[in-house]
Formats: structure tokens, sequence, C-alpha cells
């Protein structure tokens, strides 16, 4: 990373530029490039030592649930470790030779998928054991752990691309003989700890206004939807006439307005076919899924979609979708609804969606599908699921949805009303989340000019 780069991630946290050491040398390291002069650059089997880890037998009840924290890739979602979601015994620790490690040290994740990721690093502050895709590095005196984990935080990925290799079944596995090699940085002692302080500060100031943007998402979010819900279930005009619903918990309602289940405003109800795996091919039909359904939008995104063949025969004309179809997902992301749009090419649904085709021209599709997508709508597909201790939704679920039904003129206009602010709002959620990705693309940056010594930053930290 340049100078100048760093520059622009100082300037996103509202600190000063810092500007680069005197002189620098070859650090012997490819992916490392230059460092301050009076920096190391070492080996790993010179500055640190690794323990393995291993899993107790799980069919033992009298190795678990103890008090010792017992670390697996699971935990690695925080800097630093005090707990883990599993724990073993002390009996288990006596009679496995499964080893308690003191702290502080680094643990890294070293089999699974290492590279889809940020770098999984975190370091300790309690004893812990750790699972047998770990290792627990410990570092020599004058090596900061905290220092360390920064690095690979900020540098994991280059670090990695040359100890990781591909195992079985797509498994990424770190090789110890090679990671022993690895060169990495090592400033004084002294200067490692102005290095983390200023990482520790700059990055808190960064996460902080992360934080912010993420939560002005949300409340677009929840604005779009009460402005749904509203819409909906009231109306635009807050001077028509009510009438009772005869719906508890749906109160008031327009008095020209209906109560009406969506069996009842639909040709059918259905879902898609399992294992159609075996169909999947690189052009084709359309394979609609859970992951073309957008939170918070009844628009499809088709930005990635799988293709079939489909067999030939009543399964495929069955889970055939055309275009005003609703699509709502009956597991996972449950209530996730979406429209299909006109001119959409040949296409079909998995069994994880629900394929609703609204009868006649009494109803209008986008009007239904805002109706599901509404707080109502999901309130209720929220009681079905949770009221029923299930993973997922049935079709009578969805069949039993309860909707209200404005006369069409009137839908047309809310439809109009509610779909120009549904692309405003997906635009502001658009430039917001740009923003977020600029943010950490700097926060990366930041983390990497300073442990590498781009950037002087001692004098900062003072």
């Amino acid at each position: 990373m340049s100078v100048s780069d760093a520059g622009k991630a100082e300037a996103a946290t509202g600190v000063r530029r810092f500007e680069p050491y005197p002189a620098y040398k070859d650090s012997g390291a490819e992916w490392l490039g230059a460092i301050p002069t009076h920096w190391d650059a070492a080996k790993t089997w010179r500055i640190s030592d690794a323990t393995s880890g291993a899993t107790p037998a799980k069919e033992e009840r009298g190795f678990w649930d103890g008090d010792i924290p017992w670390v697996s890739p699971k935990d690695m979602k925080r800097r630093f470790i005090q707990s883990s979601e599993d724990t073993i015994t002390e009996r288990a620790l006596a009679e496995t030779g499964i080893k308690l490690i003191a702290p502080p040290v680094v643990l890294i994740v070293v089999r699974g998928m290492i590279l889809a990721h940020t770098f999984p690093v975190a370091i300790t502050t309690v004893p812990v054991t750790i699972n047998q895709d770990m290792k627990a590095l410990h570092f020599r005196r004058d090596v900061d752990p905290v220092f360390i984990a920064w690095l690979f935080e900020g540098l994991g990925k280059g670090i990695l691309g040359a100890v990781v290799e591909e195992a079985a079944h797509g498994t990424q596995v770190i090789r110890m003989d090679k990671w022993r090699s690895v060169i990495v940085p090592v400033p004084p002692v002294d200067e490692q700890r102005a290095i983390v302080a200023f990482i520790d500060r700059e990055t808190a100031r960064i996460d902080a206004l992360v934080a912010k943007k993420e939560r002005l998402i949300e409340l677009l979010q929840e604005k779009r939807t009460a402005l749904i819900t509203r819409a909906v279930t009231k109306g635009l005009n807050p001077n028509v006439p009510m009438k009772d619903s005869g719906v508890q918990w749906l109160g008031e309602i327009p008095a020209h307005w209906e109560v009406k289940r969506l069996k009842n405003l639909s040709r059918f109800v259905t879902s898609g076919s399992r294992g159609w795996a075996e169909h999947y091919t690189d052009e084709g039909s359309l394979f609609l899924r859970i992951g073309n359904l957008r939170t918070g939008s009844i628009d499809l995104d088709l930005s990635d979609v799988q293709h079939v063949s489909p067999p030939q025969g009543a399964e495929g004309e069955r889970t055939s979708v055309r275009s005003g179809d609703l699509l709502i997902s009956i597991t996972a992301l449950i209530g996730a609804v979406g429209v299909v749009p006109e001119g959409i090419p040949a296409a079909f649904v998995n069994q994880h969606l629900s394929l609703v085709r609204p009868s006649g021209k009494r109803v209008r599709s986008r009007w239904l599908g805002y109706c599901v997508l509404s707080r109502v709508g999901q309130e209720q597909l929220r009681a079905e699921l949770y009221g029923g201790t299930k993973d997922g939704l049935s079709l009578d679920n969805i069949r039993s949805l309860v909707v209200l039904v404005a006369p069409s003129e009137e839908q047309r206009r809310i439809v109009g009303i509610l779909d120009d602010a549904g692309r405003h709002v997906d635009a502001l959620i658009a430039k917001v989340r740009d923003a977020i990705g600029r943010l950490r693309e700097l926060r990366t940056a930041l983390i990497s000019a300073a442990v590498t010594g781009r950037i002087d930053v001692r004098e900062g930290v003072a």
C-alpha cells in the first residue's frame, strides 16, 4: 500500500497524516517488501512455537460441559477470547492429553475455508484448549501478540497465499512446515506497542463510523416498512371512512376495502421440487432460489442465478413461473418475497420457495407482494413459524395469509407510490453501503501501512 493511500485512510479517521520512515531495507519477503532499516525481518520459527489441539471423544459426556474453554473456528469471531461455545472438564484434560494453553497466545485457524474470509485470528486472555483445526502461537518476549494479530488481520491473505494448499473436498490447510519459513516484520517492542495503540484507536473510530452507517441502513429499511404497512392496511387518505376489519389484531381498515385470505385470491399455491441438482447447467432456464429474493423489497435479485435444464412433464410445468407470480421464502430467510417481473425468461423455483399465482384482475401482484412484505404479513408468518416451533412454513400457512384488497385503481396508485419510495430508499442504501465498503478498505489500508512501516506513527501515539 502506498503512503498516499495510507494518507487517505488517516484522513477518513480525522487524524493527521503520518510520514514514512527516513530509510528502508529489503525484508527478504516478496509479499512484505521494504521495511524500516531498524526493524527486524524474522522467520516465524525464530520468534514463535505452535501448539496443536484435539477433540475429546464426543460420546464421553464426562469430558464435556465443564469450565475449561475449548476453542474451535466457530469461536473466532472476536479479537480477544475469554470464553467459547463448547467447554471441557478437568477429567478431559487428565485422560485425553489435550493441552491447557496459558495466555496470551495468538490463535489461528489452520484447516477449513481459510482464504474465504479475513484471516481468522484472536488472542487469548484466559487458559484455553483448542481443537485440531487450530494452532496456538507462542511468541518470544520481545514480540507483542497483539501486534502479530493486527499484522495477520491486515496482511493475512498475503501471508497465507504461500502456505495454504487445497486438501480433500475443497478444504484448505496451512502447511506448518511452510509456515515456519514465513518472514514477518518485527519492530522494536516499544514500537510494536505504539503501533498497536495507534491501530486500536483509529480502527475504533472507523468501526464507530461503520456502526452509525449500518444503523442508518436499518432506519431507512424501518421507514420503508412503516410506509408499506400504512399504505396496505390504512391507505394513503387519512380522511377516508373506516370500518372494523373483523380481525382483532388488524383493527380498522378503509370502509371500501375487503379482508381476504391469500388462497381466495390465487389460482394455486405450490412449491418447487427437490433433487434438481442433477439438472443444473451453465446456461438455459433460470432456477430461482432464496438468494434471488431481497429483504425489504419485492423485486427479485437476478445478479446471481443458477441455470437448469428442467425435466419434461408435469413436475416441470408445475414449478414453472410466469410474470406476476408471487414467490415467498418458506425456509431460512422466512417471509422474503419477490414478484416475478415482466419479460423474465423461462424460470423455475426450488423447494425453498412457495409459488403463488394470483387469479384474475381483481388483485395486482405487486399489491399482494407489498401486503406480504408489510409488518402485518411478516407477523403472520412469524406467528405460524414460532407458534408451531417449525423449521419452515407449509403451503397451508401461505394460503391462510390475511391480506386486504383495495379497489384496483387504488391498488395501482398505492403500488406506484411504494415503488417510487422503494427506489429512493434503495438508492440511499446503496450509497451508504458504498461508503461502508470504502471505510472498510481504508481500515485495512491503515492497518497494513502501520504494521509494515509504510507510515511512522510513533510521534502521533506519544
